[in-house]
C-alpha cells in the first residue's frame, strides 16, 4: 500500500554502503523509494511524517547472495542436528526414537544439519546408528553441508542400494570393509534415494517460505537468492505464489543445471530476467565439487590424514560447456559451486576464454564459496570481473571440520577475503543457509562477525591477515551481494533505491568486533514498509 505521505526518517545513525555519500543522519521516503538522503540540516523542506530514529544505527538490508530458502524452510519441519539440542550420535539417536514413537512405521524420519566435528564421538552417524533409533521406518539425515545424506538400513533397502551398486557418476556410496553400504551417501549418491523420499505439497512449500519470510525480516535480510532446489520444480512460479501470499524478500532464482541439463525443452521466458521486479531468474548453478567438512571439496593437496583424498569434482567438462551455452543464449548468469582450488581454477580457466556474455555490471560467472583461490584464478576473476560469492560463517562455525581435514595453517588461508579484494576481485558474503553448521543458520551477524574478527565460535584464529573492517563487510553484505545476484536498486540506501532498511539494537560500527552476534534487529523495512518490530524497538 502506498504511504499517505512522505516520511522523514531523522536522527539516525545511516551508514548507506554508497562509497559516494557512506554517511547520513535523515532520509525521505516517498512510495518506498528513497528520494533524498543526506545531513537533517539541508533536508529539503515538506509535508513529511516524521520518525525520530533517536541515534538508531541504519544500515540497508541484508542481501544473502548465497541460500536455500525453499530447502531451509522445509528443514525447520526436521530433527535439528545441531547445537545445542544434539551434541552426539546418542543423543540423535534419541531424537529419532521420540520421532518415531509419534508416527506410524511407514512414515519416514529425516533430520538435517548433522556435523561429525560437533559430536562427542567425532565421526559421522552410519545405518547402523540410525538403525538404533528407528529399524522398521526409512531415516534419512542430512549432513550441514548438504552435500552428504545419512540413511537407516530401511531406506537402503527401499532405494535398492546394495554392494553391488555402482558409485554414481560425481558421487561415493560408502562402504565397510566387507563392501556394504554404510547408509553414507556423499554428493551425488546422496540422489539415488530421491524416487523413494515423501512428497512435499505444493501449498506445504508456500506457507513455509510464507513463514520463512518472517524469519528472515527479524534477522534484517530483505534479498535473497534461491541458488538451485533439489529437483526440477520450477522455484520461479513457486516463489511468485509465495510472494501473493505474504513472502516479502526479493528474490533471485537460479536453476539446477543437473535436473534441465537433458531436457531439450527446457526454456526461461525472457520476462523472468527483468530486474526490476520482486521475483526475477537470475542463472544457472552447477556443482563443482564437494565440501571442505565433507572431505569432498576438489583441494589441491590431500586431506589431513590422506596421501590420495583430494575430494572429486562432482560435474563433467560437457555439463559445463552446455551450461555455458545455456547462459550465452539466454544472457544470464552461470554459478558455479567451488570450494577447492582444483574446483575453482577449472571453471576460472574454461570461462575465461569466453567474453562477457551479459555485457553489464553483473557478472557472468559467480564462483561459490571459494576456499582456497590460486594466485592465478585470483588474477583472471580480477580481469574477467567474475564474482566469488564467499561465506567466512564456514571456518566460524565448522572450525572443528576444518581443522581435522585441513590442519590450522591452511585454515588460516581459507576465504583470503582481504586478498581478494586488494586483487580487484568482485566478493560478497553470504551464508549458504541451511548448509551452515549454526542453529540460525541465516543469521547474517555471526557471519559479519567471522570475517571482521577471523576467530571461530570456540576462539580459533583462523586468519588474522584476512580481516575485514565492519564497514567492509557490511557492505560485503548488502551492496557487493546485491550487485553479484543482478538485483537493481537495493543494496545500498541512496535517491532513486528502495527503500529497504533495518535498525539495530546496538551501533554495530562501535561496537567491539566480539559482540556483533549479539546485536538485534529492532525493525525491518521493505521498500518503505514496516515488515518486522522487535517487541522492544522504537
Amino acid at each position: 500500500m502506498d504511504q499517505q505521505r512522505p516520511r522523514a526518517y531523522i536522527g539516525g545513525k545511516i551508514f548507506t554502503a554508497d562509497d559516494s555519500n557512506p554517511y547520513a543522519d535523515s532520509m525521505i521516503v516517498e512510495n518506498g523509494i528513497i528520494t533524498w538522503i543526506g545531513k537533517e540540516e539541508v533536508m529539503p523542506a515538506g509535508n513529511y511524517e516524521r520518525i525520530v530514529l533517536n541515534g538508531r544505527r541504519v544500515l540497508p538490508g541484508f542481501v544473502d547472495a548465497h541460500m536455500h530458502p525453499v530447502i531451509l524452510a522445509s528443514f525447520s519441519q526436521m530433527i535439528s542436528c545441531l547445537p545445542p539440542k544434539v551434541h552426539s550420535i546418542a543423543e540423535l539417536i534419541e531424537e529419532i526414537k521420540k520421532v518415531r514413537a509419534e508416527q506410524g512405521p511407514d512414515q519416514w524420519i529425516q533430520g538435517w544439519g548433522y556435523d561429525e566435528g560437533k559430536f562427542l564421538e567425532k565421526r559421522s552417524p552410519n545405518r547402523y546408528d540410525l538403525d538404533q533409533g528407528c529399524s522398521d521406518a526409512p531415516v534419512a539425515i542430512m549432513r550441514t553441508c548438504a552435500h552428504i545424506r545419512c540413511v537407516n538400513s530401511k531406506a537402503l533397502e527401499m532405494a535398492g542400494i546394495t554392494k553391488d551398486t555402482p558409485d554414481p557418476e560425481g558421487g561415493c556410496i560408502d562402504r565397510d570393509e566387507n563392501g556394504e553400504p554404510t547408509g553414507i551417501l556423499r554428493e551425488n549418491a546422496k540422489y539415488l534415494i530421491n524416487d523413494i523420499l515423501p512428497e512435499t505439497t505444493r501449498e506445504t512449500e508456500i506457507s513455509q517460505l510464507v513463514e520463512l519470510s518472517r524469519i528472515l525480516a527479524s534477522q534484517g535480510v530483505t534479498a535473497v537468492t534461491d541458488m538451485g532446489l533439489l529437483d526440477n520444480s520450477d522455484g520461479y512460479l513457486l516463489y511468485s505464489e509465495a510472494a501473493k501470499r505474504g513472502f516479502a524478500q526479493r528474490v533471485g532464482v537460479y536453476y539446477m543445471w543437473d535436473f534441465f541439463k537433458d531436457d531439450p525443452t527446457f526454456t526461461i521466458p525472457a520476462e523472468r530476467f527483468q530486474r526490476d521486479q520482486q521475483v526475477r531468474v537470475a542463472g544457472l548453478k552447477l556443482i563443482g565439487d564437494g565440501s571442505v567438512s565433507g572431505r569432498t571439496a576438489w583441494m589441491n593437496e590431500p586431506y589431513l590424514g590422506s596421501d590420495d583424498n583430494c575430494g572429486l569434482p562432482v560435474c563433467t567438462d560437457e555439463e559445463i560447456d552446455s551450461a555455458i551455452r545455456f547462459c550465452q543464449k539466454n544472457h544470464c548468469q552461470l554459478s558455479i559451486h567451488s570450494m577447492g582450488g582444483r574446483a575453482i581454477d577449472r571453471i576460472v580457466d574454461r570461462v575465461y576464454r569466453e567474453e562477457n556474455w551479459l555485457g553489464g555490471d553483473v557478472p557472468y560467472l559467480r564462483v561459490e564459496h571459494v576456499t582456497e583461490p590460486s594466485d592465478s584464478a585470483i588474477a583472471k576473476a580480477a580481469e574477467k570481473g567474475f564474482g566469488f560469492a564467499t561465506q567466512p560463517i564456514f571456518p566460524y562455525c565448522e572450525i572443528e571440520s576444518y581443522l581435522t581435514n585441513l590442519g590450522p595453517e591452511l585454515t588460516k588461508k581459507t576465504y583470503p577475503v582481504k586478498k581478494l579484494l586488494e586483487n580487484g576481485v568482485r566478493v560478497c558474503f553470504s551464508t549458504d543457509a541451511p548448509a551452515t553448521s549454526w542453529a540460525e543458520p541465516s543469521d547474517p551477524f555471526p557471519c559479519i562477525k567471522g570475517g571482521v574478527s577471523r576467530y571461530a565460535y570456540d576462539g580459533t584464529d583462523f586468519g588474522q591477515d584476512q580481516r575485514v573492517d565492519i564497514e567492509t563487510a557490511i557492505r560485503l553484505y548488502t551492496a557487493k551481494s546485491a550487485n553479484m545476484a543482478g538485483f537493481s536498486g537495493i543494496g545500498q540506501l541512496k535517491k532513486n533505491y528502495h527503500a529497504d532498511f533495518i535498525i539495530l539494537s546496538d551501533d554495530i560500527l562501535a561496537i567491539p568486533e566480539n559482540q556483533i552476534d549479539k546485536v538485534h534487529v529492532e525493525q525491518t523495512y521493505i521498500s518503505g514498509q514496516l515488515k518486522y518490530e522487535r517487541k522492544s524497538a522504537l
